[in-house]
């Protein structure tokens, strides 16, 4: 330990001498001016992209709550509507599952991320989703099994390089 210290005082010799050679009023400004350089780094590498990232999760977690009390305040509605009223003209227990998937799919904003179906067994019904929100898959499919008694057989789901975004394989078959 005492070779790194005395390397390190070799090394730091040169600007020891060369502060030791400026008068004690150029010292002072140094010794400011590499105070107030450290406080700039400190802030600069450490405390502002603290700061970005606690405002960003704020946001996210705000929006978050607006997502809530929109979803508690047409709760009601939804439960009062029940199933034969939300199937009503949009595929409903009697239209073909695929319809059904098909327009519940866009109509919860996975149009574009649903990128193929195919028959899967008897009755049931293999969707592929490219690049959907997680958050609205999920709802999606709690909505298909609660108002148009559509439920996941099976499920295969693959992360993103994007937060919140997923690829899926997902098995569907009407449970009535």
């Amino acid at each position: 330990m005492s070779a790194l210290g005395d390397s390190m005082d070799e090394r730091l010799q040169p600007l020891r001498s060369w502060y030791a050679g400026l008068d004690s009023r150029e010292q002072r400004i140094v010794l400011w001016g590499g105070l107030f350089t450290a406080i700039l780094l400190f802030i600069g590498a450490g405390v502002l992209p603290l700061y970005t990232a606690v405002g960003k999760t704020a946001q996210r977690v705000e929006q978050k709550q607006q997502d809530l009390e929109w979803m508690r305040g047409v709760a009601g509605a939804v439960r009062a509507a029940g199933p034969a009223t939300a199937t009503a003209g949009e595929g409903g227990s009697g239209s073909s599952l695929i319809v059904a998937v098909d327009q519940s799919a866009r109509q919860a904003g996975l149009g574009n991320a649903l990128t193929g179906s195919q028959p899967s067994g008897s009755g049931g019904l293999r969707v592929r989703l490219e690049n959907a929100s997680f958050d609205t898959v999920i709802g999606w499919l709690a909505a298909m099994e609660q108002g148009h008694g559509i439920a996941v057989e099976s499920a295969g789901v693959n992360r993103t390089g994007k937060a919140g975004v997923i690829n899926a394989d997902i098995v569907l078959r009407k449970t009535g």
